[in-house]
């Protein structure tokens, strides 16, 4: 697969990364988690991103990948769910570090995110604080965020980030538009880039996690010029300027297999790209990332 550098932070990834966050799930079993986590490798996936909110998805990745041979890029978040720990402090990240480190069997991790806080905790700075003096301990190789909006805009103006992670989808353009062009120098990974394949449903999802971008799907009106969804939304994503690696959230080999495949493509048509990019114009003020 197709590696790119990460920014200035001297790591390498692939054009394709895995969303662990499905293999965290309590109804996924840890077989199957280790199968995914075993397909990704043998397909090249050189960049795994996880957090603290994703069930068992660290520690499975800790036991199954153990010391990370074959140039494996392990991302995860932090900021939240400490034990003895208010959420959103510096003992907050600390904590999560901590627990990061020994949970997936490492030294160091290789890149640590504040998981989509707000501006105003940003702007506070002890979490950033913190997160900063890992890094310099020697405990995170590199120190990002991750988040949308007017948040993610201050963290990749502010100078204290060389990693960050925004969704970048057919339906969410908005980091795209706003963010990248000025993200020059940083690592960037786009989450979503299925938008929660609101395709599936041939009626409003209501409730679910797809139906803000089913409903901005319908308002658009556009289908892939060559009828896959799948494949046109991962390619969108994957190869849209300024994105290091689109990762794709799966707890299915043969989906993520299939992703492989249509990034392997290469980038969609310029045409294709303009009809989408075109018509997410016209909302661009009443769109901002989602959540």
């Amino acid at each position: 697969m197709k590696q790119r550098v990460f920014g200035g932070t001297g790591l390498t990834v692939s054009v394709l990364g895995l969303g662990a966050g499905q293999i965290g799930d309590a109804w996924i079993d840890d077989a199957t988690a280790a199968r995914v986590l075993r397909a990704a490798l043998d397909a090249g996936v050189r960049l795994i991103d996880t957090a603290r909110g994703y069930g068992s998805s660290e520690e499975r990745i800790g036991r199954h990948l153990g010391a990370r041979g074959d140039g494996v890029v392990v991302v995860t978040k932090v900021g939240y769910d400490v034990e003895g720990a208010e959420d959103w402090t510096a003992a907050a990240v600390t904590g999560g570090i901590e627990r990061a480190l020994r949970v997936m069997s490492t030294e160091t991790l290789d890149v640590a995110l504040l998981h989509s806080c707000s501006l105003e905790t940003l702007k506070r700075g002890d979490v950033i604080e913190a997160l900063h003096a890992a890094r310099d301990a020697g405990k995170v190789r590199v120190a990002g965020y991750s988040g949308e909006n007017e948040a993610l805009d201050w963290a990749v103006r502010c100078g204290h980030f060389a990693a960050i992670e925004t969704s970048v989808n057919l339906v969410d353009q908005w980091s795209l538009t706003h963010v990248l062009p000025v993200a020059g120098g940083h690592g960037v990974i786009a989450k979503r880039p299925l938008a929660n394949a609101p395709w599936r449903f041939a009626e409003r999802p209501l409730g679910h996690y797809a139906e803000t971008y089913w409903e901005r799907l319908h308002r658009l009106g556009l289908t892939p010029a060559d009828g896959d969804w799948a494949a046109t939304a991962v390619r969108f994503s994957a190869y849209a300027p300024g994105v290091t690696s689109a990762i794709v959230g799966t707890a299915s080999p043969e989906h993520l297999r299939a992703a492989v495949s249509a990034v392997e493509r290469g980038p969609l048509p310029a045409e294709e790209v303009a009809r989408w990019r075109d018509a997410w114009a016209t909302y661009a003020d009443a769109w901002p990332g989602e959540p």
